[in-house]
């Protein structure tokens, strides 16, 4: 189960939190995996610590906001690598505040990353798959798609652009064989939420820590190997009777919480 040993795998934002885990589940696997990454230098790092078994990796400094260099890069990674067997769009930014604390600046700037980042990589693809018969496209949505997130208004509303996107997308293709879901977890204990306590809590950083925790009904947050093995398994061909499906993984937290 599991092999991607012929398969290439495209993962955005792949330096580091979860996609860093996706990036070494999938080359525990034997992918051949090109990371896509604004810095460059941990993508790199990150590439030098995978077991030599897995296939070939590559890393690329792109801004995924750029669909010239998105398009470009793709078209590179596919010479590089025979082809785009499958494109993770993991990379995005957060934004805090609700709308009176957005600024059109701030709002843009959520939408360019996290909406248009998405569709640039998706579009740069979407041939080279068609061309193919077959590819799989997985999206990084969240819980904040479906609910109502406290000072997340931009951010919410780009993921569920993201869900309707790739509800799209998968309907759109199906007659190609190019399968497309997306994964919707809740928090997600990443470099981000351990800046984010650094900045806005100092000294308190333990404590707001327990208290982010304490609100999934498990008690903790996620860890980035179990989003990681979640999209593992929607990538694989064991899951090849999947389509148009948004997973939602979050310790309970959008059943117990309704």
């Amino acid at each position: 189960m599991f092999d991607f040993r012929d398969k290439s795998v495209v993962i955005t934002g792949g330096g580091s939190g979860i996609g860093a885990a996706m990036v070494e589940r999938f080359a525990q696997h034997g992918a051949s995996i090109a990371i896509l990454e604004l810095d460059l230098q941990k993508a790199e790092k990150l590439a030098s610590e995978l077991p030599q078994s897995s296939g070939k990796t590559r890393c690329y400094q792109v801004n995924i906001a750029d669909q010239q260099r998105v398009t470009q890069v793709i078209n590179q990674v596919v010479d590089e690598l025979g082809t785009v067997d499958i494109l993770i769009n993991n990379a995005g930014i957060s934004q805090i505040g609700r709308l009176d604390q957005t600024d059109e600046q701030d709002f843009d700037k959520v939408f360019a990353v996290n909406v248009k980042g998405a569709y640039n990589c998706m579009y740069a693809v979407i041939e080279h798959m068609r061309s193919r018969n077959r590819g799989v496209i997985l999206n990084m949505c969240s819980i904040a798609a479906t609910l109502g997130i406290p000072d997340r208004f931009a951010y919410s509303a780009t993921k569920g652009a993201i869900r309707s996107m790739t509800f799209a997308v998968a309907k759109d293709y199906l007659d190609y064989n190019i399968r497309c879901n997306c994964i919707s977890p809740a928090r997600v204990h990443t470099p981000f939420v351990d800046d984010y306590l650094k900045v806005n809590y100092p000294g308190k950083e333990a404590e707001m820590f327990k208290k982010l925790e304490a609100t999934q009904p498990v008690g903790r947050m996620a860890k980035p190997v179990e989003i990681a093995n979640l999209a593992l398994y929607l990538c694989s061909d064991e899951a090849s009777f999947i389509t148009g499906t948004d997973y939602t993984i979050d310790g309970g937290f959008v059943t117990l919480n309704t």
